[in-house]
């Protein structure tokens, strides 16, 4: 059995084939989805989707692309749904920063502002956080730290092989994994894959982006969640099975999902 821990089904590109979707991952062993709040304009979708699947659930955030959403998103009420299993995705993301140097630092203070009150909102509701960081990891780390995000802990998500932050898994935080572990360019990840702490893996597609070996090119979707797993057995030389049943049972735990 495998979980899911990080797919965009609200997405316009699983609108016609949802139902396909879902039945093809739920015959290949993926038995629950986990729907990350990245757009809050596909927000009411995810809890469309997860009020008419028992086995699909939701997480409400704003992404650090969409700072402007906080602003207006009522976060309380969908923290307040039953299916609301996490806060996210939020977190940092430099990759992307224009303008001149003055600029690239208030776009990173308003990024910071917005996931310490994700961080706030988080521990206020007792939920995970589902953490995007990307060429910013000592920022996040700091953030994470000084404001205590390990008393909810969370995932981070499409983790990013940085070191440094292997350390978060003492405050409760968890790695997620996904196609990019089967990438040829991966080797990073690869090395850095048997330092995690196996209690602390979870698997994840991302889709329908990051579509791992063999079927890069074409859409992600939750049934290739089986690739990734096969890929890490191979890493970490243990066997399938071990592995499904090790990450469901630690994403089970992070997200307090029953079944």
């Amino acid at each position: 059995m495998i979980i899911d821990t990080h797919i965009h089904l609200d997405d316009k590109r699983y609108e016609e084939d949802l139902e396909e979707v879902l039945n093809r991952a739920r015959e290949g062993g993926v038995k629950r989805f986990i729907i990350p709040g990245a757009d809050p304009k596909t927000l009411p979708r995810a809890v469309e989707i997860a009020q008419k699947y028992d086995d699909v659930y939701f997480a409400v955030g704003v992404h650090p692309y969409d700072l402007e959403s906080f602003k207006t998103l009522d976060f309380e009420a969908y923290l307040q749904h039953t299916k609301c299993v996490a806060v996210g995705e939020c977190g940092l993301d430099y990759y992307r920063l224009e303008g001149s140097d003055e600029e690239k630092e208030a776009i990173k203070k308003q990024q910071k502002e917005v996931f310490i009150a994700q961080i706030e909102l988080a521990k206020k509701y007792k939920k995970p956080l589902i953490v995007h960081i990307r060429d910013a990891s000592n920022d996040a780390k700091e953030v994470l730290l000084q404001n205590n995000a390990g008393e909810v802990g969370g995932v981070l998500h499409c983790f990013n092989a940085d070191e440094q932050l292997l350390s978060l898994a003492n405050e409760n935080f968890y790695f997620g994994i996904g196609g990019v572990v089967t990438f040829k360019n991966a080797k990073k990840l690869v090395n850095v894959l048997p330092k995690i702490p196996k209690e602390k893996l979870v698997v994840e597609t991302d889709g329908p982006y990051l579509t791992p070996t063999p079927h890069r090119g074409e859409r992600n979707e939750p049934f290739y969640t089986t690739f990734v797993v096969k890929k890490m057995g191979e890493i970490l030389e243990k066997d399938e099975k071990e592995l499904e049943d090790l990450t469901t049972f630690n994403a089970k735990k992070l997200f307090n999902i029953e079944f």
